[in-house]
């Protein structure tokens, strides 16, 4: 072995031993350190706790001096919390308790007022009557001239027709005004809308019973009333109007969310039965077995011992098998708990004829007794009103002719002549 290669070794040796040397000087220094921060924490916190103790001795001998000359400790300060005093409860010893402020009473709900039915009569009438009619003044305008021609009789056999009257009744009502000396004679304008008031009259029906069955005198209590029509009639919205209806009458109302299929459905009750605090029964989640929500709504209804269940089912129309499947088995469920008095059915105005195919349907498929006319805003549709009843063999009870909440009326027939001839 050469002397370079030992120069190397004891070198590399060296260098060995004097890192390990400075290592455990390192550990024991950071130990040193260590220790003597422990012992200044400790330190500190000994004179910490004397310090304290110290106090509380001090304290407890001036409390019990304080005692011993009869001193009252003085009451706890009155908290307030936004506007609102709460009186805590008296300190039972030297030092009181901190008071807790008490919560605000939340503020109760405002709760509508619907309108009486009186006086939604009388301002529908109006707005039947300052609508534009083409279907009244059309007939009127040909029927007030002199020696009427055949071609004037066919006019207003199809003026009828446009207006949705329907081909039996427009063509009833064309033989009775041609056999009429009134109208066929030189008649003035007076006596012709004298006479086709009095047989308008008579197709609508005057003397019809257009009572709701919850109104009669001998109605059970609660009184069932299940809504049906076909979606995008307005049958969720009218039977909200209606439960605002009954709430104007002093009723007490529930409702039942039966209509599981439409998603927003539900929320819409729920939000007319929230203005007049009308509760309503509905499902944890969409899609649910609507039978189910119309047992529990007629279960609360007669808990409750309300006057009126209102039930709004689904409009969707798949085909009729499905639909008297569904309608049947609410109606028998309901039926369980309490009787159904009434089945309205919501018919749009506006459909006209398009929609009597699908009102016969669901008139087979539950047994209907009334019908509701929404959107009946005096245009040349008013027609609908008399087809209707005599394809269906039930009166109209109710008509809406606006979007507000309480443009829900019961069905007035001489106040609906009279618009479509003002």
């Amino acid at each position: 072995m050469d002397t370079n290669t030992i120069i190397g070794i004891v070198a590399v040796v060296a260098i060995a031993v004097l890192l390990i040397a400075w290592g455990v000087w390192n550990d024991r220094s950071r130990k040193k350190a260590l220790a003597k921060a422990e012992e200044e924490a400790k330190a500190k916190a000994d004179a910490r706790i004397a310090a304290e103790e110290a106090a509380e001795r001090k304290s407890q001998a001036a409390e019990a001096e304080h005692a011993q000359a009869g001193a009252t400790p003085k009451p706890a300060p009155t908290v307030r919390h936004e506007d609102t005093e709460v009186a805590p409860t008296p300190a039972t010893s030297a030092t009181p308790e901190p008071a807790t402020p008490a919560a605000p009473t939340p503020k109760p709900k405002s709760v509508e007022q619907p309108e009486s039915a009186g006086s939604r009569i009388q301002r529908l009438k109006a707005k039947l009557a300052n609508s534009a009619n083409p279907f009244g003044k059309a007939l009127f305008a040909i029927l007030t001239k002199d020696n009427l021609s055949e071609s004037d009789w066919e006019d207003v056999e199809d003026t009828l027709l446009l207006a949705d009257v329907g081909a039996e009744a427009s063509e009833q009502l064309v033989d009775e005004l041609r056999k009429d000396a009134r109208i066929t004679g030189k008649a003035d304008a007076a006596e012709v809308r004298a006479s086709l008031r009095e047989k308008l009259l008579d197709l609508v029906g005057r003397d019809t019973d257009r009572r709701l069955n919850a109104n009669k005198e001998n109605a059970n209590k609660p009184s069932a009333i299940i809504m049906v029509g076909v979606n995008g009639t307005g049958k969720t919205t009218t039977a909200g109007k209606l439960a605002r209806l009954f709430v104007s009458e002093h009723k007490q109302v529930v409702m039942g969310a039966a209509d599981t299929f439409r998603a927003a459905a539900a929320d819409q009750l729920e939000t007319w039965g929230a203005k007049v605090n009308v509760p309503v029964v509905r499902s944890d989640k969409d899609g649910a077995d609507p039978a189910s929500v119309a047992f529990e709504a007629s279960a609360k209804a007669k808990e409750d011992n309300a006057d009126v269940l209102i039930i709004d089912t689904a409009g969707r129309l798949q085909n009729k098998a499905n639909l008297m499947d569904e309608l049947g088995k609410i109606r028998r469920v309901t039926e369980k708990n309490l009787p159904v008095d009434e089945v309205l059915l919501v018919l749009d105005a506006t459909t006209g004829q398009n929609g009597m195919t699908q009102a016969k349907v669901f008139a087979e498929a539950i047994g209907i007794t009334g019908v509701v006319l929404s959107k009946l805003d005096g245009s040349a549709k008013g027609g609908i009103v008399i087809s209707v009843q005599k394809e269906l063999g039930v009166p109209v009870k109710l008509v809406g002719l606006g979007e507000g909440p309480d443009d829900l009326a019961p069905f007035d027939p001489e106040g609906f002549v009279d618009g479509i001839l003002a």
